[in-house]
């Protein structure tokens, strides 16, 4: 048991009145520190170390002074959370309108999660401030692609993404923050060049943490879309390729008026705040997910043919825990995630061939029942997990039960004579989930290629 010297203070979350964006700065070597701090009292700095091919100038700051400040807003949610305190304090300036919209959803809707988890009374709903001052917009209708920097998770649809790209003809480059074995592996099979970044959480997070502040899920996917913007920025890329898939809209619970939605920074709606979020601070870079038009189930149909990524992807977050000594070395094979990615595979793959990639064989575990009916919102709510729509689960379903190596798994039978009949028989058509979407905002000339790898 912990001393009385050694037990962290109480935190009371409810004390703390204004979250204050303190200031930001960027180095000569490529360093880069947030600074926010709650009230008077408590002040964080977060640390960033970018992949630099040369010093930063000033000539490089003023370049990316309105990236630099869209990274310092948008990463402050890993802070505000602490305590949600009901205003803000923007003291390094305003925000421009579209990024002030960015921010309110991404701080309300972005911890949705969060705070139905913690059972609080309702969504956070900050309001930012709104400066006049906007960048110039000015940019061709479909912007062409010449050098592409594509964030890479370790995971099948950054490696899709990878692949789509690959046929576009522009000069590609992968971006990471961390080197997980997952991602270390994919770009080892990707065989590009990969500019990876180094981020410092404040460690008194944790210590809050443990102290009673509020904690759980944050919007990520901003941070590290803003991340791979400046960086992109700075090393001459013109395009960040997001690999955010139709699914990711779809969210998990209806609660205090808006759907809480464990993937909502990977939505379409983010993705449209953040695109209208970058015309306002910078010009001349683009940011789009080129996956966008396609399911889950069309991913990972796309993904089975890619056997050279196979042995090195993993989808489970055990795998990226922050404790080092809770981390998984490969698939723990009992979670949302690994049930949902093996039963995507499925269909598409061979039995024995997914024993080998994630060492067990789901399906054929009777105990794996509950959680991979729970993926179709049968027994509660769909997972708070990065998984699929319930359409694209039932479809999976349905299409196992029709494919002689995998119908008579003890699971695939359940779920066909148990969860099916649930439905109507209309609910889960695989050729409507697996059919490409008009909805998203890829450019043209890599439509081709979309259709190329995701199609049939």
């Amino acid at each position: 048991m912990a001393t009385d010297a050694t037990r962290p203070r109480a935190f009371d979350p409810t004390a703390y009145e204004s979250f204050r964006f303190v200031a930001c700065s960027l180095d000569d070597s490529g360093r880069v520190s947030l600074r926010y701090a709650l009230d008077d009292e408590i002040d964080f700095v977060e640390e960033l170390h970018l992949p630099l091919d040369g010093a930063v100038g000033e000539a490089d700051r003023r370049r990316v002074e309105g990236l630099l400040s869209l990274l310092h807003w948008v990463a402050g949610v890993s802070y505000f959370k602490t305590a949600l305190p009901p205003t803000v304090a923007c003291e390094t300036g305003s925000p421009p309108p579209a990024v002030a919209d960015l921010l309110e959803a991404l701080y309300s809707e972005g911890l949705a999660e969060l705070a139905y988890t913690n059972e609080l009374a309702g969504l956070p709903r900050p309001r930012f401030p709104r400066s006049s001052e906007t960048r110039e917009r000015a940019r061709p209708a479909d912007p062409s692609l010449r050098r592409v920097l594509v964030p890479i998770g370790g995971g099948k649809d950054s490696a899709v993404a990878v692949e789509i790209m690959r046929r576009s003809g522009a000069e590609l480059a992968l971006f990471s923050i961390g080197d997980a074995a997952p991602i270390a592996r994919t770009v080892a099979v990707a065989g590009l060049p990969r500019l990876l970044v180094r981020r410092r959480l404040d460690p008194q997070l944790q210590e809050l943490n443990a102290a009673g502040a509020i904690n759980g899920h944050v919007p990520i996917t901003a941070i590290v879309s803003c991340v791979a913007l400046l960086t992109a920025a700075l090393r001459g890329f013109d395009t960040v390729v997001m690999a955010n898939e139709r699914s990711a809209s779809s969210g998990n619970v209806g609660w205090d008026g808006v759907e809480v939605n464990h993937q909502f920074s990977k939505g379409l709606r983010a993705e449209r705040l953040l695109q209208a979020a970058l015309a306002d601070v910078t010009a001349g870079l683009q940011l789009f997910s080129v996956l966008r038009p396609a399911s889950e189930l069309a991913i990972a149909r796309a993904f089975a043919r890619m056997e050279p990524y196979h042995m090195a992807f993993t989808s489970c977050n055990a795998v990226f825990l922050g404790d080092p000594a809770a981390r998984s070395e490969s698939w723990c094979c009992d979670c949302p995630k690994c049930r949902f990615v093996f039963l995507a595979l499925a269909p598409f793959s061979s039995p024995a061939h997914l024993r080998e990639v994630f060492g067990r064989d789901l399906l054929a575990d009777d105990r794996q029942f509950p959680g991979f009916a729970l993926l179709t919102a049968t027994g509660g709510h769909k997972p708070f997990e990065c998984v699929g729509e319930v359409q694209e689960s039932l479809a999976a379903i349905r299409m196992l039960a029709a494919d002689g190596r995998w119908s008579e798994h003890p699971v695939v039978r359940r779920l066909a004579a148990e969860v099916l009949p649930q439905f109507p028989a209309s609910a889960g058509d695989p050729d409507a989930v697996l059919a490409l979407s008009d909805e998203h905002a890829v450019p043209g000339a890599v439509l081709a290629d979309v259709g190329a790898v995701l199609g049939a």
